[in-house]
């Protein structure tokens, strides 16, 4: 017996032709992969099961209305859906996306630092603060870069895939963005502890 995978093309000329089992499929091959991207920049359950949903709407209505035009390339396509969504949401609140979650709180303080005297703990606060300040001066795909790679672990070819651009794109604007860092850090006399 032999297993034949069916490729994301084929599943949308099968549901653009009525099958509706093939955008299911389409979805469920998908779902995980879209869920943690969205969970991981918004850092909030509802709020990201709502981004979700929305997503997949708006990649169906396209599907539906022809306006699809990404052959092979599904994945990467309903990712930068995803992304934009979450994007569009932090503009609506102000906010800039992957800084601060939807509940407001910064997303430093989730990151875990080994134990340190009450001193070293200011230290290492201050300098957070410092470092999303300047973070946040940089252009937006810089920043971007910054905290996919940095805050949420994303490999360059994830960060490549979710931001639909080339991985030697992702590693330049990784490599530019740490220049400019560096010299925001020297013009604003922060140094590395």
């Amino acid at each position: 017996m032999r297993t034949t995978i069916i490729s994301d093309q084929e599943l949308i000329d099968s549901y653009l032709k009525g099958n509706e089992i093939a955008l299911e499929r389409l979805i469920h091959r998908h779902k995980d992969k879209v869920y943690t991207a969205i969970y991981c920049l918004v850092k909030d359950t509802y709020l990201a099961e709502d981004l979700f949903q929305e997503t997949f709407i708006k990649a169906i209505d396209t599907l539906r209305t022809g306006r699809y035009n990404e052959e092979g390339k599904f994945a990467p396509w309903v990712l930068r859906i995803a992304h934009n969504l979450c994007i569009d949401h932090f503009r609506k609140l102000k906010r800039t996306p992957g800084i601060v979650t939807s509940d407001g709180d910064d997303i430093f303080k989730y990151m875990r630092f080994e134990e340190t005297a009450h001193e070293e703990h200011q230290q290492v606060e201050r300098f957070e603060t410092k470092l999303k300040e300047l973070i946040e001066m940089l252009p937006e795909e810089q920043k971007e870069v910054v905290i996919l790679r940095h805050f949420f672990n994303f490999s360059f070819k994830e960060v490549s895939d979710y931001t639909n651009s080339p991985l030697n794109t992702c590693l330049g604007r990784m490599r530019y963005a740490l220049i400019n860092l560096r010299k925001l850090m020297e013009e604003h006399k922060i140094a590395i502890q």
